[in-house]
């Protein structure tokens, strides 16, 4: 595998595991929540419960995500599925901080948490403290924003992978890639000898005169008349056809009647 190639498989399979850590913290705290509201009888929202689906199915895509890139990144088909989901959980995770934005404020004062709310210092149905409640929603509305960016970021490594893998696929093994697969560059001190060498031997032989006794190569049709600007020297050889062409030292026999 080039180095290029091997470069973007590892560096998506990194950025799909900080997306799985990512979608992990936010399915942990919020299944933490659903259960304190579920053995307390309180109502669970909505919202609540599509935090949840969304982060979990986030965490599946992306642990599904690095098996695949591992073993088969960059097949165009799988590659353009990936695109297309990674754009979706980007959209996903837009709207988890939407839905924990009150994360983004200070857990001071009165806050308002997915278990209710209260001041930070009150006592929170099985859940400690507000204030506590308050900083778990914080790290989700965090890492969530985190996470828009990394699944932006591995849809165009994505598209970059699928790129280099079709680049591969053109070239076969042959002897200037040491018979292995992919685009192997020759050196750049190599790239140009051969034609320099072809260069270098016609400058060699330019505006030197033929040796004595040299004859020039003509093709077969060419004609005494159109020899040498059209005047056959004596010296030329006959054309095949005409009288003595290959009968040096041969006399003709008589004609018998």
């Amino acid at each position: 595998m080039a180095l290029g190639g091997a470069f973007l498989r590892f560096g998506q399979t990194g950025l799909r595991i900080i997306e799985f850590c990512c979608a992990a913290i936010v399915l942990g705290i919020y299944s933490y929540f659903l259960a304190v509201l579920s053995k307390h009888n309180m109502t669970i929202p909505t919202w609540e419960k599509a935090v949840e689906g969304m982060s979990g199915a986030a965490a599946l895509y992306t642990i599904f995500g690095v098996i695949f890139t591992l073993c088969l990144g960059g097949v165009r088909v799988l590659a353009f599925i990936a695109i297309f989901l990674d754009i979706c959980f980007a959209g996903c995770f837009a709207a988890i901080a939407y839905f924990t934005r009150h994360g983004a404020s200070r857990c001071k004062g009165l806050v308002n948490t997915p278990i209710g709310n209260g001041l930070a210092t009150q006592s929170a149905p099985g859940a400690g403290d507000f204030g506590y409640v308050c900083s778990l929603n914080t790290a989700c509305f965090a890492v969530s924003i985190g996470a828009i960016f990394l699944f932006l970021v591995t849809a165009v490594l994505q598209f970059l992978l699928a790129r280099h893998h079709q680049k591969e696929k053109r070239f076969g093994p042959s002897p200037t890639n040491n018979y292995t697969k992919g685009s192997r560059k020759a050196p750049f001190w190599k790239r140009n000898r051969k034609t320099h060498a072809t260069h270098d031997a016609e400058i060699a032989t330019a505006g030197h005169t033929a040796a004595p006794g040299f004859r020039h190569s003509h093709e077969t049709g060419m004609t005494g008349s159109t020899m040498h600007g059209g005047h056959m020297p004596a010296t030329s050889e006959p054309k095949y056809g005409q009288p003595g062409y290959g009968m040096n030292g041969y006399s003709a026999p008589a004609n018998r009647l």
